[in-house]
């Protein structure tokens, strides 16, 4: 039984440590939401869907979106990769760009939409700056 108890807590040992060898896409998750923050205090609803992965440098990722006319709406993007650029933008169907303002500072990102249309839209995430080979990613978006 000794021997059981102590493969056990070794294994777990193995389990705390290892996620605090790299970064994760819940981490940037994090980031992201640490972004939304001051948005849901003016009233935005964000919503529980949320984006991510992992990217390399000047890689892009497509996140398509369903907005509606007379909405307003925030895409935020986060990373938890110190020295890391990672931007959104957000483009219509017809691919001109249809943020009204954008952001970035640091790990966090911004870009505003009020559709002048219902339809799809294009959220792309880029990173343009990292000191790593991949950086994760995470995006979140509100409304109100």
């Amino acid at each position: 039984m000794k021997l059981r108890a102590h493969i056990f807590a070794a294994a777990v040992a193995v389990v705390i440590l290892v996620p605090s060898a790299g970064a994760t896409v819940d981490d940037a998750l994090s980031f992201a939401y640490e972004a939304a923050t001051p948005y849901v205090k003016q009233g935005f609803v964000v919503r529980e869907d949320a984006w991510g992965g992992d990217l390399g440098l000047k890689d892009q990722k497509a996140v398509t979106a369903q907005l509606f006319k007379g909405n307003e709406y925030w895409f935020l993007t986060g990373t938890d990769v110190r020295g890391a650029e990672v931007t959104v933008s957000v483009y219509d169907s017809s691919g001109k760009l249809a943020q009204a303002e954008a952001w970035q500072r640091g790990r966090f990102s911004g870009a505003r939409v009020v559709p002048v249309r219902s339809g799809t839209y294009y959220a792309i995430i880029t990173v343009h700056k990292s000191p790593k080979e991949r950086t994760p990613w995470a995006l979140v978006y509100g409304y109100r």
